[in-house]
């Protein structure tokens, strides 16, 4: 724990450094959450298929989960939330003519959650 994904836009291949991302992303959960540095797992998801709204063209995805054990409030979740969509605007470099849709989920993972 935490269980970090993060879909993104293939779009955004060359305008996101994911690795920079997720070394930056690591500290601020724990600073927000106190979570253990080393507990920290993320994985990135290219998607190829998207839609926002009718359009296609011109936009790009980029949603980030962040899967915390119980006991979390919900005043940090929102913290958290709001800081990394700070971050993810510090790590996606502008594409000509592409919006980028950014989105923050902050899940509680189940009780049946177990790591090793």
């Amino acid at each position: 724990m935490p269980q970090i994904t993060v879909d993104y836009s293939s779009t955004l291949d060359t305008a996101f450094d994911r690795q920079a991302f997720a070394l930056a992303l690591h500290p601020l959960v724990v600073s927000i959450v106190d979570a253990r540095l080393e507990a920290c797992k993320t994985r990135f998801r290219r998607v190829e298929d998207f839609a926002v709204g009718a359009e296609t063209a011109g936009r790009a995805v980029l949603h980030i989960e962040i899967g915390l054990l119980h006991g979390r409030t919900d005043a940090n979740k929102i913290r958290l939330a709001d800081a990394v969509l700070a971050l993810i605007a510090a790590h996606v470099k502008p594409v000509d003519g592409v919006t980028v849709h950014s989105s923050v989920e902050i899940p509680t993972l189940d009780g049946s959650y177990r790591t090793r």
